[in-house]
């Protein structure tokens, strides 16, 4: 793999940009390996990445049903934030969010992180008191975060309205190394250090079954034929319920659409991340100037990846009071993923009921900033058989009752 660099951008300039290469290959699937992903999504990724980088696994076949990265990590709004009440969470964010910073270098690929601050704001007594035990649990958990008032908050974000006539501004919990990153370079980045490896990326390959004997997983039949391999990792977000019944066993989850908008591009005008969970809305500004806008998930149950009409209403109508500019902008596109929910919002990364099958899914809302993170502990996991970073994260918590409560942290899309 030739190296990206200002003097390879000038070389190739001279050469009329006839020398590039490649930045992954398209083989056809073999009939074996040691490890098969399916799912090329962010997650799905890096695990392959993590298990060659970490352990030396290079026999892996990472296949996707689509296209790289065309499933949520492509649909989603790119925060990148590690500010959670609970240990396990604010653990395993925070070695996301922490990877992210050196994750350009790391994959000789510009992942365009943007460590410009997240504002989460409280605009009810009772967020008050909760981002407060945030940030005190945030000390404890060694995650910089911070309460500030709202006179901070509107240094921070000179657009913002403090004194909604429903919802004034009361403060915000910031935590200023959060940001974002540009999601398809994430995955295409992941997916260049792989192919490097040695590692077959698979698209247009959807898993049609899962081949168990004895208990113990044995391959995938897929529209490519069958394929063969000594432990399989399910890393396919809202699709995993259906990919778990093949296996033969139930996840405890749901699936349902989240939606997001992007305006027409504008002047440069706010800096930061905000979001506001009161009234269910958040928002930041891309590199190309558009304002990008995002709410909660549907109220029920569906796989569609299109937008509606009542969630536009319903997102724009809560952050006009809280930024009157957005009623004067004009939406340029819209789109949906499936999210996939669990009780407790919070991800299973997981062993599974049949051996040698691995299963990451449930990240709900929040999963493209957990990217490096999920991927770092499922690729330990897969290879040794355990990883500090997902004990607490079993599907086996459901059964035996403990949760890991993030319902206030997961309130709104993130």
């Amino acid at each position: 793999m030739k190296r990206y660099s200002v003097f390879a951008v000038a070389r190739e300039a001279l050469r009329y940009h006839t020398g590039w290469e490649r930045a992954w290959r398209s083989p056809e699937p073999k009939r074996h390996y040691d490890v098969v992903i399916v799912g090329a999504g962010g997650h799905g990724l890096a695990t392959a990445y993590y298990l060659g980088k970490n352990f030396g696994i290079t026999n892996v076949a990472i296949i996707e049903k689509g296209w790289l990265g065309g499933g949520n990590t492509g649909r989603n709004t790119t925060i990148i934030r590690s500010n959670y009440l609970q240990d396990p969470s604010a653990a395993i964010y925070e070695k996301a969010r922490s990877l992210y910073e050196t994750m350009s270098q790391d994959l000789n690929y510009n992942v365009m992180f943007s460590p410009r601050g997240v504002i989460m704001l409280a605009q009810t007594e009772h967020e008050i008191r909760g981002y407060k035990r945030t940030a005190h649990a945030n000390q404890q958990q060694g995650v910089q975060t911070e309460w500030i008032t709202p006179e901070r908050v509107k240094e921070l974000v000179p657009i913002i309205n403090l004194h909604g006539p429903r919802y004034p501004v009361l403060g915000g919990l910031w935590q200023e190394r959060g940001g974002t990153a540009r999601h398809d370079a994430v995955a295409w980045g992941y997916a260049r250090a792989c192919s490097d490896m040695g590692m077959d990326i698979i698209q247009k390959c959807e898993v049609t079954g899962v081949r168990v004997e004895n208990g113990r997983t044995v391959g995938v039949d897929t529209t490519k034929g069958p394929i063969d391999c000594d432990k399989l990792g399910m890393v396919v977000a809202g699709n995993a319920s259906v990919l778990a019944e093949q296996a033969g066993f139930r996840l405890p989850m749901e699936s349902v659409a989240l939606q997001a908008m992007v305006s027409e591009p504008i002047k440069p005008c706010m800096d930061v991340v905000v979001m506001a969970n009161t009234v269910h809305g958040y928002m930041s500004q891309s590199d190309k100037g558009e304002m990008v806008i995002g709410g909660g998930t549907d109220g029920f149950n569906n796989y569609t990846q299109r937008g509606s009409f009542h969630h536009i209403e319903e997102t724009v109508r809560a952050l006009v009071e809280t930024f009157p500019m957005v009623s004067r902008l004009k939406m340029l596109r819209q789109w949906g993923g499936i999210v996939d929910v669990t009780g407790d919002r919070s991800p299973i990364i997981s062993k599974t009921p049949v051996e040698n099958c691995f299963v990451n899914c449930g990240w709900g809302t929040g999963g493209f900033k957990a990217i490096p993170g999920s991927g770092w502990a499922m690729a330990e996991l897969m290879a040794t058989g355990h990883s500090p970073l997902t004990e607490e994260f079993s599907m086996m918590r459901f059964r035996e009752g403990k949760f890991i409560d993030e319902s206030v942290a997961a309130g709104v899309a993130h």
